[in-house]
């Protein structure tokens, strides 16, 4: 059952203009602090952010197309100190940073949230058991941008933005994606190292 989420401080999205992280216990550490500072200012607020990678070099390199000039990308949302995403294999979480793609290439700063991490969990699960079951996973249409704006809209009430949403359609529109997609509707994107919420650590 979708769940609403209790009124909060919408705080406007902004692109942090970083380089990649190539620390991810920085990064880590730079969530921890900011989560730290709302309780001192008086807040019950926890920082949101969305981690974005491009996938061209580390997923599609084996296309014998020019599948680079589509840049895809893959995203994931990171609060209550743990980073958060979609795939072939269901929603999975790790540490920020924790999974084989290393730290994002940037960094989306959603805004904050005062939806707990009990409540965020028990979200969570009630998405991986209804719109984001692993065989709903589709490159296209139902795939790790889609779970990311979901889930930016429960907790802050904004989506990410529409360069990185409108991007499937702006491919599937050419003659290049129309001719490619059968092939490409085949492909299940599941980056290695996370752990399958809802299940013990470390099972996928």
């Amino acid at each position: 059952m979708h769940r609403t989420a209790p009124q909060q401080r919408i705080l406007q999205p902004q692109i942090l203009i970083v380089p990649k992280l190539r620390n991810s216990h920085l990064w880590y550490l730079c969530l921890w602090a900011a989560d730290c500072v709302s309780p001192i200012l008086g807040q019950k607020l926890f920082s949101l952010q969305c981690g974005l990678y491009f996938l061209s070099d580390q997923f599609l390199s084996f296309l014998a197309y020019p599948v680079f000039s589509l840049h895809c990308r893959h995203t994931s949302i990171v609060v209550h100190k743990d980073e958060f995403f979609f795939g072939s294999g269901g929603i999975s979480s790790c540490p920020p940073g924790g999974t084989l793609l290393g730290p994002p290439d940037s960094v989306v700063d959603v805004g904050s949230t005062e939806v707990t991490e009990e409540l965020f969990l028990e979200y969570l699960s009630s998405l991986g058991e209804s719109l984001f079951r692993s065989e709903a996973y589709n490159l296209f249409e139902h795939n790790c941008n889609t779970f990311t704006n979901e889930v930016a809209q429960f907790l802050t009430g904004r989506k990410i933005p529409s360069y990185i949403t409108d991007l499937p359609s702006e491919i599937l529109s050419t003659p290049f994606g129309q001719a490619l997609r059968p092939l490409l509707d085949s492909i299940q994107i599941q980056p290695p190292g996370g752990s399958a919420v809802g299940r013990p650590n470390g099972q996928s």
